[in-house]
């Protein structure tokens, strides 16, 4: 079964927009194109159901029913229950909450780890801890390869460490980590898990359930939605954190770490994501299925699409001498997201992509240690990053190829 890129294009308002022709968009990791049936959903919302939700008043009770549906969905998706599903301003703000929650529960002397192939929105808010005393301790990357080794993660590991966090896959480096072995690792020496997975999720919802973290962070508007945060919080471990939220809601385990007022539109526009899936799904296959389980055929189309595009640019770039490909050149280990380090500023050369119809990204993408550890100036030169998903066309790849010949 391959996937119908043809369908797929027609899901997304974007590519029949006259102003958007003839430019391939290749700057995916830092927010996707929406689907249409988050477009429609956002749009029902804000006309027809933009009052306060949850009253007996039918406008008001057909958007606290759809914002629950958003959740409902998304959470049989990601193989959990509903309630451990909630929705913040952004993946950051919804980390920045967790690191208050746990400097509110742990003692000076006790521990977390952290990585530095993390984009800082996943290390930022951790590194804050140390001023309460809580020790953070760095599992660092192989300067060469960029890539996170578990058998260092083990070195770090003791009885004082309550909380390891890491990337499903880094926003440069695009290594797919094996989420699986390292929570199995850390379960065992007696800490929770964090992953972050906004860098991942753009290429296919993970079933989460499976995976095993005690948290699971992605950003919607990176998955073709709107912008909110969504926060995998499993039971045992957001009901021991200490609650974020009113504490007339200590009680309701996806309200404990949201302590602003939701945004009832984009919630409810979330809806759309599962919508998208189901599309795809029920284009695809006929066999009756688990939400669950449809979404990981879904992502298992995506990611074989991705991967036959991104193994031809593993080829182009890899060849030549005077670009360093961060992360592995295998396509099958990594999300097509390929940073380049040029031995010079990479902004200029995305500007000039720009002149043929290449919509790319240069800097250091908030991953500044990662840059930095792999001996890149983030400041002075940065990286150049084409990163695409599972609706780029061949078409688009051969398009960013030619521009490469010619740019590099």
């Amino acid at each position: 079964m391959s996937l119908d890129i043809d369908f797929v294009r027609q899901q997304f308002p974007a590519f029949s927009e006259s102003a958007l022709q003839g430019q391939a968009f290749f700057e995916n990791a830092g927010g996707s194109y929406t689907c249409g049936a988050v477009i429609d959903r956002l749009t029902r919302f804000y006309t027809q159901r933009k009052v306060q939700p949850y009253s007996a008043y039918e406008a008001s009770r057909l958007g606290g029913e759809e914002m629950d549906e958003a959740r409902t969905r998304m959470a049989a998706i990601l193989g959990v229950d509903d309630d451990e599903l909630s929705f913040g301003p952004s993946t950051t703000q919804n980390t920045y909450v967790l690191a208050q929650a746990f400097g509110q529960m742990l003692t000076p002397g006790e521990a977390i780890i952290v990585t530095n192939q993390d984009h800082e929105a996943n290390t930022g808010p951790w590194h804050r801890l140390a001023d309460r005393g809580i020790e953070v301790r760095e599992w660092q990357i192989d300067p060469e390869t960029g890539m996170l080794n578990p058998a260092d993660l083990e070195d770090l590991l003791d009885d004082s460490v309550r909380l390891v966090c890491f990337p499903h896959c880094s926003n440069v480096v695009g290594h797919i980590n094996p989420v699986t072995e390292i929570t199995a690792l850390a379960h065992a020496a007696g800490a929770f898990v964090c992953v972050d997975g906004v860098s991942y999720a753009p290429h296919g919802f993970a079933d989460v359930g499976a995976l095993g973290p005690d948290i699971y962070l992605f950003s919607a508007y990176k998955t073709y939605g709107p912008h909110q945060g969504l926060m995998v919080m499993r039971r045992a471990l957001g009901m021991l954190l200490p609650n974020q939220g009113h504490f007339f809601n200590e009680g309701s385990l996806y309200k404990r770490f949201t302590p602003a007022g939701p945004d009832h539109a984009q919630i409810a526009a979330c809806a759309g994501m599962a919508d998208y899936v189901d599309a795809l799904y029920d284009h695809h296959f006929d066999a009756p299925a688990a939400a669950n389980v449809r979404g990981m055929a879904v992502h298992d189309l995506m990611r074989d699409h991705e991967t036959q595009l991104l193994t031809q640019v593993m080829s182009a770039v890899t060849g030549r001498n005077s670009v360093r490909v961060l992360g592995p050149t295998e396509a099958a280990s990594r999300a097509p997201t390929v940073a380049l380090a040029l031995g010079r500023p990479a902004e200029p050369v995305a500007a000039d992509l720009v002149k043929h119809g290449i919509m790319a990204g240069g800097g250091d993408f908030y991953a500044v240690r990662a840059l930095q550890a792999m001996g890149i100036d983030p400041e002075n030169e940065g990286v150049l990053r084409l990163s695409f998903t599972h609706y780029t066309s061949q078409s688009e790849v051969d398009q960013l190829l030619n521009a490469l010949d010619t740019c590099l």
